[in-house]
């Protein structure tokens, strides 16, 4: 504290100050007088540990504002799959029917924004009114989408089961038919005398993946004698190129409702996203003969077998067969190389350089994969849509517009004779990626544009040959 000493002469008072203070006169006469005033030092340090505070306040502050900025962010992300969610029940309530599979999806969809939301719920620690307004839209989407779901199972899925029904019913009709287009002795064998006509196209069903994949492949084993409740599935990826899955179902029904499925995926060790080129198909012209896939490997002329039990892979050079899209039929890419097989046993209908771009054939040995036999033909593949195998005799087909096929050409192995001729074949849209034949059931099977059709093929008998 500081002592104050005035000196005045006259009135002894402190009349600079705010307040009197009284005084003394000492022996000279003049007046003295004491104050006591506050501490004038200025208080640095608590000056110091302020700034540090304030310092800490603005870092935190700072950081408060950066995780509000990412919050934003998020939530932005979040109503932005949330408008896709509303969108997605908006086209269910003007009627589109979804399978189980489609509901189940959206509910794990549902589940993970919930999950989000609620931990970001949790990092904010305190209310927010856009998380809180948030959370709330994405329990009524969870009741709304429960509850088409138990609409739907009532109504679409319920029809689905019974057309299951009565298409297995059709089929035994079919089989009871007193009169059937092929004795049951044709099946399996060649006692007839060659291809007389095809039936109406029969739509079993859109492929797992949907319609954005056009291009692919579909049958079940056409080795003689073959288990035959047993349906693959082969989509080729949206460039219509690569193979790189494959779906099986155990029986017809499963397939129809998309049911216990099994699928080999050509990944070999790597992560699941990653495709081993060194396995992995290219094209439409796949097919499953004696519990092996069969493919064009990718981006070479090799042939690739696949093992379904075994996961094992052998490959074998194709020796002068084009391939990456040199002679490709018409109205399916990458399908230079094309498998088949018939009551004969497994077959590749491919072009090389040598025959100008026209088909050859070549019969294959099913184990080594070994050309056996070859046979050229003056038929130019790229103005085929496809071809498949009947008892050693190839037939080809050609677009006549976006609803009908021809089968218009054939060449017969065993007597080198190659021919016109005109069976109609209908589609039910306009492309043909696939068409293979199975000897086990009379069908051939096709892939168009994503779905899948069966035809039932008729014979001449031997005594009313053309």
């Amino acid at each position: 504290m500081l002592l104050l000493s005035i000196i005045a002469i006259g009135i002894c008072h402190a009349a600079s100050l705010a307040l009197n203070a009284n005084g003394s006169f000492d022996e000279h006469g003049v007046c003295q007088c004491s104050l006591t005033l506050p501490d004038t030092t200025f208080p640095a340090d608590r000056m110091e540990i302020l700034e540090i505070e304030n310092s800490k306040l603005t870092a935190s502050v700072q950081q408060q504002i950066i995780k509000i900025e990412s919050y934003q962010v998020t939530l932005t992300g979040y109503l932005q799959k949330l408008t896709n969610l509303t969108k997605r029940l908006e086209i269910e309530e003007m009627g589109r029917s979804y399978t189980e599979l489609d509901f189940e999806l959206l509910k794990l969809e549902i589940k993970e924004l919930e999950s989000l939301v609620v931990q970001l719920k949790a990092s904010i620690n305190g209310s927010n009114t856009l998380v809180e307004s948030l959370f709330v839209q994405m329990q009524n989407i969870s009741i709304i989408v429960n509850q088409l779901e138990s609409y739907d199972k009532n109504n679409v899925l319920a029809v689905r089961r019974e057309m299951a029904i009565l298409r297995k019913h059709l089929e035994e009709c079919k089989i009871g038919q007193v009169l059937p287009p092929n004795p049951p002795s044709f099946l399996g064998t060649c006692k007839h005398g060659g291809l007389a006509n095809i039936s109406k196209p029969f739509v079993v069903q859109l492929n797992w993946l949907g319609f954005s994949y056009k291009f692919g492949g579909w049958g079940k084993d056409s080795f003689t004698g073959a288990e035959q409740d047993i349906h693959w599935v082969a989509p080729l990826q949206t460039d219509g190129r690569i193979m790189n899955i494959m779906r099986l179902y155990p029986s017809y029904d499963d397939l129809l409702l998309y049911k216990r499925p099994t699928d080999k995926i050509f990944t070999k060790n790597l992560p699941y996203s990653q495709i081993d080129y060194t396995i992995t198909g290219q094209g439409g012209g796949m097919i499953v003969f004696n519990n092996s896939i069969y493919s064009n490997c990718y981006n070479t002329r090799d042939i690739c077998k696949y093992n379904l039990d075994t996961n094992a892979v052998e490959r074998k050079v194709l020796t002068d067969a084009t391939f990456n899209n040199r002679f490709s039929y018409s109205s399916s890419s990458w399908q230079d190389i094309d498998l088949a097989s018939d009551e004969d046993g497994l077959w590749v209908i491919y072009s090389t350089e040598q025959n100008a771009g026209n088909i050859v054939i070549s019969k294959l040995g099913s184990i080594s994969l070994v050309v056996e036999k070859t046979w050229s033909t003056s038929q130019y593949k790229t103005s085929v849509t496809n071809a498949f195998m009947v008892c050693g005799v190839l037939y080809a087909t050609r677009t006549l517009n976006t609803r009908k096929e021809e089968i218009f050409y054939m060449y017969d192995t065993k007597t080198n004779k190659e021919g016109q001729l005109s069976i109609i074949l209908e589609k039910m849209m306009e492309n043909v990626q696939s068409l293979s034949y199975n000897p086990n059931d009379h069908k051939l099977y096709m892939y168009n544009d994503g779905y899948l059709i069966t035809y039932d093929l008729s014979f001449k008998t031997l005594s009313n040959m053309a």
